[in-house]
């Protein structure tokens, strides 16, 4: 086995770097044919998926793969070549073999987990088995790596750590919130029909949406999903629109989820700026200084009621909530107590009560709230930084699990408008909790990977095998022809006893050894002892060569039915 993988992710390359070398479905399958024409490769498949593009194959020389491949990534996903040596990675026969079996557990996912990657790996094999650059190597390592993902999740919680992008998109979007009660309610457009769209449609249904409008450049793709969806028993209502009709249904739109084929974007940031502002409420009747807004205390003679607040440091808070400005702008700097933590607005709306206990660093985090301005933040932190919420009112929460993007990402500059997006799911993600889970897959990768090794070098003799038994079978019948010329007065049944006696001796002869062989051969190293068999029994190469492609012609190793 000489499997070789070439590749970059979101581990090794920055989200900027893995959008422009994104694959189309078009220059998927060049590359493939492409990797057929060079010379050190034998078969092929390309993993492509939003945040891994890799590209596997069966080479009979090491360093000349590994530059072939490269430059045919380099070439085929527009990256020069120099630019993209540094993002990209290499293993090499069973280290290629770990690799595959990590990424169908979802153990090298962004969401380490997920259980997405199962589709995607299937789609790969089904390309390589389409396109005819899927051998034997390639169809027997997918259809394992598919066994051990689906046995990882079934013998392992990693389920419970794992979760699709698209729940995990939404859980970034409602900031903390349940999702089912973030979502309630919810006008939702999903842009795209393809395997993400869906997931992400079906998502959205079940999380209870009150209505999905699907946009999709073909008609039938984006009516067939919408059927879908009504037929689901959701209660959800669907329907498919055409994509010039995306600006109007954005306007109309809570939540977007987009993923779709493009090159480039989908919507830009003045596209959702002209949405959000078609689709904003229009502004509250102008309060007179006798009319406070509600929530906030009054300024007068009350306001010495609170206790330990100034008056007038409570007339400065109150007119900087009303003028728009952020409440630290008041001079509310003195600390009164420690804050609570709490996701909506750290002031309560009951008045001038709600600010005994309230901190500088609450009223600052309420001055946000009330900004209609410049957004606090619209990522999540990175792993171990402590969260801070933007809580101001969204108006437009943009999930874009596209690459490359389709949501321009200065829409996040947007007052009233959310977007999370492939780079900002990559800070939030975290695996840390789900440790003993994590260990146990990675137990189960390696008992495959030993299997499956163990299974490649045991195959690799098989055409030797069969070739020193075929072999023995023609020595057999040349003998017993041999035999019929010496005794012609043989009847049928004594000749028919005198070959079968003559097959048992050469059989058993035979056993032992050709058992033995299979089991030192699939140990680590064994690959020697198919050419030792061949110089011991002077066994013909074209012979064997002929039993290793007609074995590889077999049609059930080019079946895309076995990739389920």
């Amino acid at each position: 086995m000489s499997l070789l993988v070439v590749g970059l992710s979101h581990r090794s390359a920055p989200v900027s770097v893995l959008e422009r070398a994104s694959l189309s479905a078009d220059a998927k399958v060049k590359l493939l044919h492409d990797t057929l024409a060079a010379e050190p490769a034998a078969e092929a498949t390309v993993l492509a998926t939003c945040n891994r593009i890799e590209l596997y194959a069966d080479v009979d020389k090491f360093h000349a793969g590994v530059a072939e491949l490269s430059t045919l990534l380099a070439q085929h996903s527009g990256v020069a070549l120099e630019e993209l040596t540094p993002y990209l990675y290499v293993h090499y026969e069973d280290r290629a073999v770990h690799h595959l079996f990590s990424v169908a557990c979802g153990l090298d996912s962004m969401v380490v987990g997920e259980g997405q990657i199962l589709g995607q790996i299937k789609d790969a094999l089904a390309l390589g088995q389409e396109q005819h650059t899927a051998g034997r190597l390639i169809n027997d390592l997918f259809q394992q790596a598919l066994r051990v993902g689906k046995r990882a999740h079934s013998e392992t919680g990693i389920d419970r750590a794992g979760q699709s992008l698209v729940t995990f998109g939404l859980e970034q979007l409602s900031l903390g919130a349940e999702v089912s009660a973030w979502a309630a309610g919810k006008r939702a457009l999903v842009i795209g029909a393809g395997s993400m769209s869906s997931l992400a449609a079906a998502t959205l249904a079940r999380v209870g949406v009150a209505e999905i409008v699907v946009a999709n450049r073909t008609a039938e793709r984006a009516e067939r999903l919408a059927g879908i969806l009504v037929a689901s028993g959701t209660g959800v209502a669907a329907r498919a629109v055409a994509m010039a009709s995306v600006a109007d249904e954005l306007a109309q739109a809570d939540v977007v989820v987009s993923c779709t084929g493009a090159t480039g974007l989908v919507l830009t940031a003045d596209d959702v700026l002209a949405a959000v502002s078609r689709g904003t409420a229009p502004d509250p009747v102008p309060r007179t200084p006798a009319d406070p807004a509600p929530g906030y205390p009054q300024a007068g003679p009350d306001a010495a009621g609170v206790a330990g607040v100034d008056p007038g440091v409570l007339a400065r808070l109150v007119a900087a909530a009303e003028g728009g400005r952020r409440l630290a702008d008041a001079g509310a700097v003195r600390v009164i107590s420690a804050p609570a933590e709490r996701d909506e607005c750290p002031i309560a709306p009951d008045g001038r009560s709600a600010l005994t206990g309230v901190d500088a660093n609450s009223l600052e985090l309420h001055g946000t709230w009330a900004d209609q301005g410049e957004a606090a933040a619209h990522r999540q932190p990175r792993k171990g930084a402590r969260s801070q919420v933007d809580a101001r009112p969204v108006r437009l929460a943009l999930l874009d699990l596209a690459m490359p993007r389709d949501i321009d990402a200065a829409a996040h500059r947007i007052p009233g408008v959310r977007l999370v997006d492939i780079e900002s799911l990559a800070e939030a993600s975290a695996d840390a909790p789900m440790a003993a889970d994590v260990d146990a897959v990675r137990a189960i990768v390696a008992e495959e990977v030993a299997a499956f090794g163990a299974a490649q070098r045991a195959a690799h003799i098989t055409p030797t095998v069969v070739a020193l038994r075929a072999m023995a079978a023609e020595v057999v019948a040349m003998e017993v022809a041999r035999l019929d010329g010496r005794l012609p007065d043989l009847d049928e049944r004594q000749r028919a006893e005198v070959t079968q006696t003559v097959r048992r001796v050469v059989d058993k002869l035979l056993h032992a050894p050709t058992v033995r062989v299979k089991q030192l051969a699939s140990e680590p190293g064994g690959a020697g002892y198919a050419e030792a068999l061949r110089e011991l029994f002077d066994l013909d190469p074209q012979t064997v060569a002929s039993v290793s492609r007609a074995d590889a012609a077999d049609p059930k190793n080019d079946d895309p039915g076995r990739a389920s």
